[in-house]
């Protein structure tokens, strides 16, 4: 059906467009075939289909099998009846839609001009040829006035709006008519096999079909509408996690504003992993996603008190060291509420732990830990050794890679040492440094990794 508010020219034409219709009706009921019994069955189907019809309101359309018994009585009955049985299809069914009158006008338009072509069109060529019913020829003309009928329909209704919205028609063709031919050859496929049944029953056969269209459509349309409702829970499902991942930035960007070593610190081993994931071949996606896991590693330290979270202003006693190894465990907590962040949530969980078994908060060791988790670990401990901003003194570049190849193989995964020292020599000293890594540049990269989670929920932290 047609959307929108026309103007007064396209009115006027429309008017004049629907009396010009009425005349030619008029002109042609002597012509016409008022079999009364087949008109009262398709009007009946027709009205039936279009006022049940399944309406999907986000895709904007309604599974509706009105058009085959219009065009079915375009061949049997003429253009006048066809006509007439399309005018109160629509008119009946805006009794249950209430649509605006100017739209029904314009649907009026529409429905009465392709059952009257067609029908004319029909006859014409039936008679010139002498084509009997039941034919090959006769069928391949049924498909052919159908086919007719659906592009005079569309014509008619995409012109009005391509008028009215000022738009293309061929971008209206494009994605208003070719996505919907294969559901369209279906239903011309089953306009044949009423005239089919009515060629070799009678309206009897025409009754029975129509029974067995508007089960079928029903069962067709429920099944849309089904997947209408999973994709728009989808959404929902979507939309909610966007929502919570925006709480997670501002929990950093919170987290900011208190201690700037964090948030510094988070962004500098998020860019470090990512680039050992690189170099030690992991994927793009895996990147993303231990980049992600970077960015968030310390977010657990959110529950800790201000004297500890800024110690710089005094030394750090063994209860607050036992208060800060509870960050990861913390951290894992609230990421892992948000839908399809479990991996980046596993990651979280690990990135303390040493292949010794000294690490924490669990004590795994070796493959226990997740590799991408490993490549967290050398990141952090480069960062915390030569931030001037850590808990402890800053050491030289070259004094925290001996340091990283001293505990290469006990504490660290020696590959990742490797793979970062190799980053290392690849860039300039401000990168070694730390000192140019900006928090919300590395923020805005990481809302990639949300497609990547999502996509693949189940996406494993264990390896490639």
């Amino acid at each position: 059906m047609a959307t929108g508010r026309p103007s007064r020219a396209v009115v006027a034409a429309e008017i004049a467009a629907l009396a010009a219709a009425v005349v030619l009706c008029v002109l042609g009921i002597p012509w016409a075939n008022w079999n009364l019994t087949l008109f009262a069955t398709l009007l009946a189907i027709a009205v039936a289909s279009d006022f049940f019809g399944i309406r999907l309101p986000a895709r904007g359309i309604v599974v509706s099998a009105s058009f085959m018994p219009i065009v079915t009585a375009a061949v049997f009955l003429g253009g006048p009846p066809a006509s007439v049985i399309a005018v109160l299809t629509i008119a009946i069914s805006w009794l249950r839609e209430r649509y605006a009158k100017s739209l029904l006008l314009t649907n009026f338009v529409a429905y009465s001009w392709f059952p009257l072509i067609a029908g004319i069109v029909f006859r014409a060529i039936t008679e010139a040829g002498s084509v009997e019913a039941g034919s090959v020829v006769f069928y391949l003309l049924v498909f052919g006035v159908f086919v007719l009928a659906l592009g005079i329909d569309f014509m008619i209704v995409a012109g009005y709006t391509s008028y009215e919205e000022r738009s293309s028609f061929a971008t209206k063709v494009r994605r208003g008519l070719l996505p919907v031919l294969p559901s369209e050859l279906a239903s011309a496929l089953l306009t044949l096999g009423v005239c089919f049944a009515y060629v070799e029953v009678g309206t009897e056969g025409v009754a029975l079909f129509g029974i067995f269209v508007l089960v079928f459509q029903y069962l067709v349309g429920a099944l849309l509408l089904s997947q209408e409702r999973a994709d728009e829970l989808e959404l929902r499902a979507r939309q909610l996690a966007g929502f919570q991942v925006a709480l997670l930035s501002a929990l950093l960007r919170t987290l900011d504003l208190r201690d700037r070593m964090t948030a510094r610190h988070s962004a500098a081993v998020a860019r470090y992993s990512r680039e050992i994931a690189a170099k030690a071949g992991f994927s793009t996606a895996e990147q993303e996603l231990v980049h992600s896991a970077g960015l968030l590693h310390d977010i657990g330290k959110f529950v800790l008190p201000d004297d500890i979270l800024k110690s710089s202003r005094r030394a750090l006693s063994e209860a607050d060291w036992e208060q800060i190894k509870t960050h990861p465990l913390e951290g894992a907590k609230i990421v892992s509420q948000i839908d399809g962040y479990a991996p980046i949530g596993d990651l979280i969980l690990a990135h303390h732990e040493r292949l010794d078994g000294t690490g924490y908060p669990r004590g795994l060791t070796e493959e226990e830990i997740p590799e991408l988790a490993r490549i967290i670990a050398v990141a952090d401990s480069y960062d915390a050794m030569t931030a001037r901003d850590s808990y402890r003194e800053p050491i030289s570049s070259q004094e925290a890679i001996f340091e990283l190849r001293r505990v290469s193989g006990m504490q660290l995964d020696g590959r990742f040492v490797e793979a970062f020292i190799e980053v290392l020599k690849d860039k300039d000293i401000a990168y070694r440094q730390g000192r140019d890594v900006d928090f919300e540049t590395e923020l805005a990269l990481d809302r990639r990794i949300h497609d990547y989670v999502a996509a693949t929920p189940a996406a494993s932290t264990d390896g490639r």
